[in-house]
């Protein structure tokens, strides 16, 4: 794994070994934390140790390539969890459809504020999630912004994904726009937090729209706090169940099929995209909590930033 600092990742991490082990299979994770020769480090431990098959998360989508090299050497097949593997002969690549990911937050942002200044706070450049993210988010603003409805006036990644780097990314567009914003399309719920800190110390929290995903506590508690107005949950159960099942079954050299192939600059990646849900003041209770993701306790008992 790439990080366990971020909820959401200590969540696939107990949901995929849960899943593993009730399939009778073992399973060692390790997280690097944003290191990228300690992943590679991590990975060359783990197929000397002589496991059967090798799933990733690559903190960068082009580095991990040379872990996928050294695991075929080896004669063990890998999966990339959640992020594509950039130019490698992947085997399986299994994660939600981050474009549509993107498009569901510029949906949403653009419904509540159809005209005006935009800020998209982008996550790690070297996580191609980010750019598949931001993709998406184009896809949908690029008619505002022909049309001369919607200005970007800041567009920046956030190094690591980490929340000080995007609050600092954000106080520099309220600095450089004078807090003429309208509107935030942040990466995901950590960055939008970073941001909703910007935005409260200039006391805009709750005035700017801000957009985030993964449904992280802190960022579904500031939704019914009122300072972020939507994120976008991803099912990681469905995730980590669909990757035990495909891991355990070419583990043992059984054949896989899937119904999407996804391009990582050097093959078509055989792909399990799983469809993700906007999520809003609305509907948290019959998403998230109806699920078991959070409790209604938690997501009402206290509120974040």
């Amino acid at each position: 794994m790439d990080t366990l600092l971020e909820d959401r990742w200590l969540r696939d991490r107990d949901l995929f070994k849960e899943a593993v082990e009730a399939l009778g299979a073992e399973v060692e994770i390790i997280a690097a934390n944003g290191d990228d020769a300690l992943q590679m480090t991590q990975a060359e431990k783990l197929i000397q140790s002589g496991i059967d098959l090798l799933v990733i998360v690559p903190h960068n989508a082009e580095a991990t390539a040379a872990i996928v090299h050294k695991a075929h050497r080896a004669g063990i097949k890998v999966i990339a969890y959640d992020r594509l593997v950039k130019n490698a002969d992947l085997d399986m690549y299994a994660s939600f459809d981050n474009e549509q990911v993107g498009e569901m937050q510029a949906k949403a942002i653009t419904a509540l504020v159809p005209k005006g200044n935009y800020v998209f706070i982008g996550g790690a450049i070297t996580d191609n999630n980010a750019h598949l993210l931001k993709k998406g988010v184009f896809n949908i603003l690029r008619p505002y912004i022909e049309r001369g409805d919607i200005q970007i006036v800041y567009d920046q990644w956030t190094k690591d994904w980490n929340p000080v780097n995007a609050k600092a990314n954000m106080e520099e567009a309220i600095r450089a726009t004078n807090g003429q914003i309208d509107a935030v399309i942040a990466a995901n719920d950590a960055t939008a937090g970073g941001v909703i800190q910007a935005l409260t110390a200039n006391g805009l929290a709750g005035k700017v729209p801000v957009a985030g995903q993964d449904a992280d506590l802190s960022g579904v508690q500031r939704i019914v706090a009122g300072t972020q107005n939507m994120t976008v949950y991803k099912p990681i159960h469905m995730l980590t169940e669909s990757v035990a099942e495909l891991a355990v079954k070419m583990a043992k050299g059984e054949q896989v099929s899937t119904d999407r192939k996804v391009y990582n600059g050097k093959v078509e990646v055989p792909s399990k995209l799983i469809t993700p849900i906007t999520v809003n003041k609305h509907n948290i209770d019959r998403t998230i909590i109806s699920d078991g993701f959070h409790s209604y306790e938690d997501v009402y008992s206290s509120t974040s930033e």
